[in-house]
């Protein structure tokens, strides 16, 4: 998580927990002159496109008054998906024996992509099984990681 996403999570986190929501994490994507600030919520059950609209008006208006993007951006607000993103310590512990897809932000063993069975935490570091092969992954190192739907 970058600094920025950072400090809009603390900004925004208290208005999207007042709407009766969590915030899992934010990603602001970079792409020239019109950016996305992508918001995925949680609730125990479940989200819809109402609760997406609800937070995000609450959150329009958060923004608009504290002003902390300078550029021109949109605003997403989504639930997790099949494929829920992992930000935080506590979201890879909850999925520690399921599928995952890392992409590091410095490669390590000649690679930055990983999808493997997440078998363990240790410390700061993933313990991330690929076609039979451990690979330990320092948390900080991750740039995205998400949860790899089984149909």
């Amino acid at each position: 998580m970058t600094k920025q996403e950072q400090q809009l999570t603390d900004l925004l986190a208290p208005t999207v927990e007042a709407a009766g929501f969590e915030l899992l994490g934010i990603e602001l994507i970079r792409a020239g002159k019109h950016s996305t600030l992508r918001l995925y919520i949680d609730h125990p059950e479940g989200v819809n496109v109402d609760h997406c609209a609800v937070v995000s008006r609450e959150v329009s208006a958060v923004l608009d008054v504290e002003d902390p993007i300078p550029t021109e951006y949109f605003l997403e607000v989504s639930s997790p998906g099949l494929d829920r993103p992992l930000f935080t310590p506590e979201h890879f512990t909850k999925v520690v024996g399921q599928k995952i897809e890392v992409k590091l932000a410095i490669p390590q063993d000649g690679r930055r992509k990983f999808k493997g069975l997440l078998t363990q935490i240790e410390d700061d570091m993933l313990v991330v099984e690929v076609d039979g092969k451990p690979y330990r992954l320092l948390m900080d190192n991750v740039d995205k990681a998400n949860l790899v739907p089984v149909f």
